[in-house]
């Protein structure tokens, strides 16, 4: 039986380091979003010192690993079996669980579902004791420690609205001292500023990076808790002269000090504190197969009191290569990218494509916030409106290409990280158990809305975006509950089968994941070449939109030959692929839509002529696939309300027309892809040919319904898909000539 142990704390390494790369890549934002969105320093800088951070923050762990061992489930009423059976199923549901949030795009709390991974797990096992022995239910709280549990739900909400009130607060009353102007007024109270910040940074890598660290004594851990007014007070003086010396005299902006400072503080917070929601159970893990060696019993009679005992550490070479694979994970990681996209994007201070839709509470929250601020306005003086909405007068930025621009400025940036240091700091002296992740993304959150980056245009997009990550903050706590549960009661009913079994499953999971974030991630990069913003001249457009037109014809062609032959062969899975296909190219021809204000604001003044030009071609792709959703949704409807197939003859007419439209698309596609457009001509001239050939079979399907044809429905559906074949050829001869009448006139003024 020793044997399958072995087994285990060897799968449990393994899935550790797994979950090392998926815990980083969701954690990743809390320390990289103010940098990155700022553009304070080079990328590259930004990732050196939060890899110093990581790397910090992991060796000088001190890798006491309570929470996994004993904070929440009481050590001496479970065997050394089912310690190990509670640390799989917790690794297997946090590996699982993370994935989905990461591969969304969504941060969450690492904390919270290693917590209630390990609450579901113990649950399950005591609920089994207490079944098996006919003991009271009553006897669970011998079994878990619920308080710690019942800390966490209360400091969710807590550190959800204070984070986002108090950084609300401050960075409305930073921008009223410094405006979106803030150099000038940097050299005269940038380094109160900077004191204020720093001291709080400071202060915070004191108080949460530093507790527990190997190198920092209890005493003297206990003594700078003690004092930690006197500290702040000297602190503050210190880094007030120091700010006053570097702007005076290097003439360094004190803005790029502090972010690069705060964000190696919250590295190293996050590799230090956080590393117990990584390794912390695999490392309980390997402690209890310690105790398991040395007592000579058998796993189902040892029972694990002493993984309650304080003075057991984490060996250093865990650490060490903890802190190797998380700083190698921040530098690769796609999923990471992903989540701090996302938490970028909520807080960017300019306008562009919202990734979530609009929901009913974020449409009445905003809703409610235009009648408040209308209210506030009418009793507030007009000069004084004027006064405020001055200091929010945002710079025009020129020369530079819209997506090189900060997501948000460097005040903002400061602010985020000051506010999030301050509050973690205040949540470790109080031992509140405040998430990392809820503080950092709702302070960003409340910093953005005060500093009016929620406008008119944007704010229902923002506020639902918010929604649906808080909702997934709250989602992590139930359904890492109930998975830990789950897999316990399998692994424990399903033993050495079940352990496989899960195994085999959570690697095809794994790697199902993998490869629909790949193939989500090169659809993303194809929608970013689509969507260029900084085309300023007329030979640019050519190229750009031809590019353009050549993609969007190559998806209808394949769309629209896919539908004619699933619909003859009646199959209904893949004419709903085919609409998941139309649902993607409706979505990149929406996103060029969007992005034509950004195009034309663009232009130089040599090119505006040519902004007429691409909104035309732009609409008749559009109306190219509104065609093709007609055409795709009925034919779905059709066989999905189980309506009769289509005639043989009629099957092969649209063929023949299929046939026509292929030929058509793929020398159009050809055309445009390889800029050979002298012979526009030779399309143009085939137009009248394949719409007669369209009119031809309208004309037999009405002779069929007078003599042979029994099924209205047939012939509803036979119509509508030659009419809007018709309309989709159409809209492509309109698209050909237009783009052949300006590429002669743009030719005729060279």
């Amino acid at each position: 039986m020793e044997q399958i142990y072995v087994v285990m704390l060897v799968v449990l390494g393994v899935l550790a380091l797994i979950d090392l790369v998926v815990g980083v890549s969701n954690d990743a934002v809390n320390f990289l979003n103010s940098a990155i969105g700022s553009k304070a320093v080079s990328f590259r800088t930004i990732m050196i010192v939060a890899s110093i951070g990581v790397a910090c923050g992991a060796l000088f762990s001190s890798g006491m690993m309570e929470i996994a061992r004993s904070g929440i489930f009481v050590p001496s009423m479970f065997s050394f079996n089912d310690v190990m059976i509670i640390f799989l199923a917790v690794m297997i549901t946090d590996i699982l669980l993370l994935d989905v949030f990461n591969s969304m795009g969504l941060p969450t709390s690492t904390t919270v579902s290693i917590i209630f991974e390990l609450l579901g797990a113990a649950v399950c096992l005591a609920l089994y004791h207490i079944f098996i022995s006919e003991d009271s239910t009553h006897s669970l709280g011998t079994y878990i420690n619920t308080k710690k549990a019942s800390e966490i739900v209360s400091s969710i909400l807590l550190s959800v609205l204070l984070s986002f009130g108090l950084g609300g607060l401050v960075q409305y009353l930073s921008r009223l001292i410094f405006t979106f102007h803030y150099e000038k007024r940097l050299k005269y109270i940038g380094s109160l500023f900077g004191g204020l910040a720093i001291t709080a940074i400071t202060f915070f890598i004191l108080i949460k990076g530093l507790k527990g660290v190997s190198f920092i004594s209890k005493e003297t851990y206990g003594w700078i808790q003690e004092n930690q007014l006197v500290i702040i007070g000297i602190n503050f003086l210190f880094f007030t002269l120091l700010s006053q010396v570097l702007i005076s005299v290097f003439k360094i902006n004190i803005l790029r000090i502090i972010i690069i400072i705060g964000t190696f503080a919250l590295a190293l917070a996050f590799a230090g504190n956080d590393l117990v929601n990584f390794i912390g159970v695999p490392i309980a893990a390997f402690n209890s197969y310690e105790i398991f060696s040395a007592a000579g019993l058998s796993g189902d009679e040892l029972m694990m009191g002493a993984l309650a005992d304080e003075t057991i550490v984490a060996p250093f070479y865990f650490l060490a290569f903890a802190g190797l694979v998380m700083v190698i994970t921040l530098w690769t990681s796609k999923k990471a990218k992903s989540v701090i996209e996302t938490g970028v994007n909520l807080s960017r201070q300019g306008d562009g494509v919202e990734k979530f839709s609009p929901n009913m509470l974020s449409r009445f929250i905003v809703r409610s916030g235009v009648y408040l601020g209308q209210a506030i306005n009418y009793f507030l003086p007009q000069s004084v409106q004027l006064k405020i909405d001055k200091q929010f007068e945002k710079p025009e930025i020129k020369g530079k290409k819209r997506k090189d621009e900060p997501a948000f400025d460097m005040v903002r940036a400061s602010v985020n990280l000051m506010i999030a240091s301050i509050l973690i700091s205040i949540g470790t002296s109080l031992k509140l158990p405040l998430s990392t992740t809820y503080v950092t993304f709702m302070v960003a959150m409340g910093t953005s809305f005060a500093d009016r980056a929620w406008d008119r245009e944007s704010a229902v997009y923002r506020v639902a975006g918010v929604f649906n990550v808080i909702g997934g903050w709250f989602v992590t706590a139930g359904v890492a509950f109930v998975g830990a549960f789950i897999m316990a009661f399998v692994l424990k009913t399903g033993e050495v089968y079940a352990f496989i079994g899960l195994l085999v499953l959570l690697a095809i999971i794994l790697y199902r994941s993998a490869r629909r974030h790949s193939k989500k991630q090169k659809e993303e990069e194809e929608l970013v070449k689509l969507k260029r913003e900084d085309i300023v001249t007329i030979n640019e457009i050519i190229s750009e939109s031809s590019m353009q037109i050549s993609r969007v014809i190559g998806a209808t062609n394949k769309v629209y030959s896919d539908v004619i032959d699933n619909l003859g062969l009646q199959d209904l899975a893949k004419l709903k692929e085919n609409k998941k296909s139309l649902k993607k190219l409706e979505r990149e021809v929406d996103e060029l839509k969007s992005n034509v204000y950004y195009f034309i604001k663009n232009l130089d003044e040599t090119s505006v002529e040519a902004s007429k030009f691409y909104i035309m071609i732009l609409g008749y792709l559009q109306d190219m696939i509104q065609s093709l959703a007609f055409i795709t949704q009925n034919s779905y409807s059709h066989i999905n309300n189980n309506h009769k197939q289509l005639k043989f003859n009629q099957i092969r007419d649209l063929k023949s027309i299929d046939t026509d439209v292929q030929k058509l698309f793929d020398t159009i596609e050809s055309i445009f892809e390889n800029k050979n457009f002298d012979q526009l001509d030779v399309v143009l001239r085939e137009k009248a040919t394949i719409l007669e050939n369209v009119s031809q079979l309208i004309q037999k399907q009405i002779t069929r319904i007078r003599t042979v044809e029994t099924s209205p429905k047939n012939s509803k559906l036979y119509f509508a898909l030659l009419l809007e074949t018709n309309d989709l050829i159409k809209a492509t001869m309109n698209l050909l000539e237009l783009f052949q009448e300006f590429n002669m006139h743009v030719k005729s003024k060279k």
